[in-house]
Order: structure tokens, then sequence, then C-alpha cells
């Protein structure tokens, strides 16, 4: 049976992003996107809202212009894959598990919104171009 994995998400960003370098110098930037929902209740009669928050994992130059532009409450968005990370916790022994998107395009909306480096105001988007394996990873 075929499977497609994708994920598309637009929201604003809940903490400037984290940019590491693994032992192969490649860029890893760990970002949190608060993901608004907003819909009418027609029993209350009354306009809801619920944020999801989805941890995002990018690569490579797309981790730089992260690192370097973006800041807290910056409008993005991101196109990439869901990804389960799973290890055993080193105090309980106990499984865990946690669902991320690992981060394959990004495009910067709107204005830069909180902190951030110098870019201008414009849209720009950047596709990833590389995957490190697991063994780079710094964390």
């Amino acid at each position: 049976m075929a499977s497609f994995n994708k994920v598309i998400l637009v929201g604003n960003l809940t903490r400037d992003p984290q940019v590491k370098y693994t032992t192969g110098g490649s860029a890893v930037a760990e970002i949190g996107l608060a993901v608004n929902r907003t819909w009418f209740d027609k029993k209350t009669d009354q306009k809801k809202e619920d944020v999801t928050f989805v941890d995002v994992t990018l690569w490579g130059r797309q981790a730089e212009v992260a690192g370097e532009y973006l800041g807290k409450g910056r409008s993005l968005l991101i196109e990439g894959r869901l990804q389960l990370d799973q290890w055993e916790d080193k105090e309980t022994g106990k499984k865990r598990s946690k669902l991320r998107v690992i981060g394959e395009n990004m495009t910067m909306l709107g204005s830069k919104g909180g902190s951030g480096g110098g870019a201008s105001n414009q849209e720009g988007a950047y596709p990833a171009n590389s995957a490190a394996t697991d063994e780079e990873v710094p964390f």
C-alpha cells in the first residue's frame, strides 16, 4: 500500500530559533510554531479558537536563514513531513516518543514581528538543501 507524508502549516514562531551545528558542519534549527484554528460554534453562537503547538526541525541553509532572520512572533509557512522520534527515558527507563515536523520548505510571511535580524519585510522561500543523518544530530 502506498503512503504519503506531507504537512503544510502556517503559524507564528513561539520562540527565537535555536541553531546548532552537527559534527559534520550541518546547521540544524529547532523552532516552535503556534498554529491557530478558528471556527464558529452554532450551539453557543460564539466564535471559538484553539492553538496547536508544533515543533519543527530545519536543516542546512534553511536553519541558517531561520537563525539569522526569524524571531518570536514571525509568521511562517512550513512544508514538510511528520517524523516520530522514540527514545528511552534515562531516569525512568520508560519508552518516550514525540511527533515533530521536518521542514523541507520555509516561507517567511508578512512583516518581521517580534525579534530577528535585519531582513526586509519581503516574503522569501527557502527550500531544504540537504538532510543530515541521525549521527550528525547534536542533541
